[in-house]
């Protein structure tokens, strides 16, 4: 699966909400491995600005009401949600 994939079908399975784009970064990139898959930073960075273009995920970088700092979010939107799906319909589980 390519890097967007990953992080559609990750983003599906898991709620990732860290301090910044590199925790989020490292907590994506062990979930992947865990799955016995691998994802450069790189690759990471490329793929969210993809489906951020793309209006598969919502702007990740949010400042929560009350909070004294943003958060990285990887939330999926609707459309998101269906094209993962799509995705894990069609691909054979890990």
């Amino acid at each position: 699966m390519d890097a967007p994939g990953l992080l559609l079908t990750t983003a599906f399975r898991h709620v990732i909400s860290e301090p910044t784009i590199e925790a989020g970064y490292d907590r994506v990139a062990a979930l992947i491995e865990g799955n016995g898959g691998a994802l450069s930073e790189s690759d990471f960075r490329t793929a969210v600005a993809a489906l951020l273009r793309e209006g598969l995920v919502h702007e990740p970088v949010r400042l929560p009401e009350g909070a004294l700092q943003c958060h990285w979010h990887l939330e999926l939107t609707p459309k998101g949600v269906a094209a993962a799906r799509t995705l894990l319909a069609n691909s054979p589980e890990p």
